[in-house]
């Protein structure tokens, strides 16, 4: 039987590779015909319609309202022009100098990265952090892969990860928070790494692609074309620039809960931008905004509380054990050497990447007793520092590179060798505390 559950799987990422099913739809799937085949009953304890679909579905509930309010707070950063005021305060302090213009956006970008994932991040640092990085000779790939690396060296700060880590793997907050902050020195490095590295090759282009943007701001060397252009657009109060660093000191430093912490970044984000008169409209307006940004990766999570709870029922976890434990490594050094050369498998919606069959592999893992759930969790949160830059299936990856001029895959080639040592560094980090 736990063969027939492996081949279920690697039929489920067939129809994810080959896109005749989205993620979501895919892993609901999937995990209906793992409780099928682990000859769960109908209905019932351990059951398809009870345990699998009705509890499973809403499994990851604190993830998703965490996931709404980081996308509430990525809108109003973007409607009020914090997002954008960042940026082109960063741009201008760096003048005309390629490299300290991309390490602000960089910067920036992790910020943002905090707040909110996927595209939207990448839309707020890039839109204006994109083209000032070419127009002053960072290459296209590169000023691509500066907002991605960017957004993954915040990655480890994103409140909505840490509460979909714990809720998924069953660890207290507090434990995912550690290993992150363990996990945070390799991103931040590398990604400085890539900046200094990169943005200095040869063959830079120092033409943006949509020219015409800057013969609309009139002329004038790069510098004053930016300001000319952000004292038309407006710029945020400069208090108003802490909304990402709010949720993270209430939450690292006073220990707040999650939710409540990025309430209060909400909250400071429009109490510092917007008069009262226009505050209800605001709320909603952004809400709503919040609500359609949110609804694929809230679609996502549903699917997956659906894999996981098929994936734990008892005769799933009877039949995959044997299997699992037989190709699992138990020494940690072949665990560092086999995972990291497995790493690859989390691009292309591949089965380890933790937002689709990885986190049923992880669940398996977890259930069947191979690793414990620490260990999972820096299996699962290393591989998610490549998928989230290099996978040319993910939507911040497209877009960054679409918007760059540049395709995908060029993205993933050049940005691969920095994300994969951070995953070897967070699998070193597992292997030495956790095995």
């Amino acid at each position: 039987m736990g063969i027939v559950i492996l081949l279920l799987m690697l039929a489920g990422v067939g129809l994810m590779l080959a896109r005749v099913l989205p993620t979501a739809f895919a892993l609901v799937l999937l995990g209906v015909a793992i409780a099928v085949a682990a000859g769960a009953p109908l209905t019932g304890e351990n059951s398809i319609l009870d345990t699998v679909l009705q509890e499973g579905a809403p499994a990851l509930a604190a993830t998703m309202l965490a996931v709404l309010i980081g996308s509430w707070l990525g809108k109003l950063m973007e409607e009020t022009g914090i997002a954008g005021t960042l940026v082109r305060k960063i741009v201008e302090f760096g003048g005309d100098r390629p490299t300290v213009v991309a390490l602000g956006v960089l910067t920036v970008s992790a910020l943002v990265g905090t707040v909110t994932g996927s595209a939207p991040a990448a839309m707020m640092a890039g839109i204006i952090g994109i083209p000032a990085m070419i127009a002053v000779g960072v290459p296209k790939t590169t000023a691509a892969g500066t907002i991605l690396m960017g957004i993954a060296a915040g990655m480890p700060f994103e409140l909505p990860v840490w509460q979909f880590f714990s809720t998924a793997l069953e660890l207290p907050v507090d434990t995912v928070k550690g290993f992150m902050l363990k996990l945070f020195p390799f991103a931040a490095f590398f990604a400085v790494l890539f900046v200094l590295v990169e943005s200095r090759r040869k063959g830079v282009e120092h033409a943006w692609s949509l020219a015409s943007a800057a013969e609309r701001d009139g002329g004038g060397s790069p510098r004053e074309r930016r300001r000319a252009r952000a004292r038309r657009m407006g710029d945020a109060p400069w208090y108003a620039l802490l909304a990402p660093l709010v949720p993270l000191v209430l939450a690292l430093g006073f220990d707040v809960a999650i939710i409540p912490s990025m309430l209060a970044g909400v909250l400071w984000a429009l109490l510092t931008t917007t008069r009262p008169g226009h505050l209800n409209k605001r709320l909603l307006r952004t809400l709503y905004g919040g609500f359609e940004i949110a609804a694929p990766p809230i679609a996502l999570f549903v699917a997956i509380g659906v894999l996981l709870a098929a994936v734990k029922l008892p005769g799933a976890v009877e039949a995959l054990n044997p299997l699992v434990e037989a190709v699992a490594p138990g020494n940690p050094v072949v665990f560092v050497l086999v995972f990291t050369l497995l790493v690859p498998l989390c691009l292309y919606r591949g089965p380890l990447n933790v937002y689709g069959l990885g986190a049923g592999i992880a669940g398996v893992l977890i259930a069947a007793g191979i690793y414990p759930a620490v260990a999972v969790l820096g299996l699962t949160a290393s591989y998610n520092q490549v998928f989230g830059v290099s996978d040319p299936t993910s939507t911040q990856t497209v877009w960054a590179a679409q918007y760059s001029g540049v395709g995908p895959q060029q993205v993933m080639l050049r940005t691969l060798p920095y994300v994969w040592c951070v995953a070897l560094g967070g699998l070193v980090v597992t292997a030495a505390t956790q095995l």
